[in-house]
């Protein structure tokens, strides 16, 4: 149940762009795998209704911390509850759990985008992160830091790039602006 006002105006054109970047495959394959790994039965369809309904009271996402950091969350604090800052507050443990195993502050989710779906793509997003921090989907890759030396630094500032361009065929011929000047000649002798 959402409790916020309807969206209108610009407000609303916002809110349609973030609901069109929300895959339902991808949503379902999320949900099938937290279903995997939390040995929960639930729907695993990834439309929006029912993917919100699934996670909103926090139970499946702290379960989720729970099987992938065992003991990171209470078990009194997984009973299911409609109040929504009790929700809110289980969700946030898990965000909390997901934090610890590396997961990305750009991939974690706010507990209304999930609890007043607000943003549903940010939660398959963050999902998805926990997935391959667990080993789910594709690997991580790996820095590939390089040391330069002072002298190819140095080096390096003297390369004109070819992004930046050139001006040595530039002119301004053929360039008209505004209104021509008329000149005309009146010759009286």
């Amino acid at each position: 149940m959402a409790y916020r006002a309807t969206k209108s105006g610009l407000s609303a054109e916002t809110q349609d762009k973030i609901n069109k970047k929300y895959d339902v495959d991808l949503a379902c394959e999320m949900l099938k795998w937290v279903s995997s790994m939390t040995g929960e039965s639930f729907c695993t369809s990834g439309d929006m209704d029912n993917f919100q309904e699934t996670l909103k009271n926090g139970v499946i996402l702290a379960k989720l911390a729970n099987v992938l950091k065992p003991g990171s969350i209470p078990a009194k604090k997984l009973t299911p509850s409609t109040m929504s800052f009790k929700q809110m507050e289980l969700i946030q443990l898990a965000l909390e759990v997901f934090k610890q195993m590396g997961v990305k502050e750009t991939e974690i989710f706010q507990s209304v985008d999930l609890t007043e779906r607000v943003n549903l793509n940010q939660v398959v997003i963050c999902l998805q992160s926990v997935g391959r921090k667990a080993g789910h989907g594709p690997k991580e890759s790996k820095e590939n830091k390089r040391d330069f030396s002072e002298e190819q630094l140095k080096a390096g500032q003297n390369v004109i790039g070819l992004q930046m361009g050139t001006n040595q065929h530039a002119s301004q011929a053929g360039m008209n602006m505004g209104k021509m000047r008329m000149i005309t000649s009146d010759e009286k002798q």
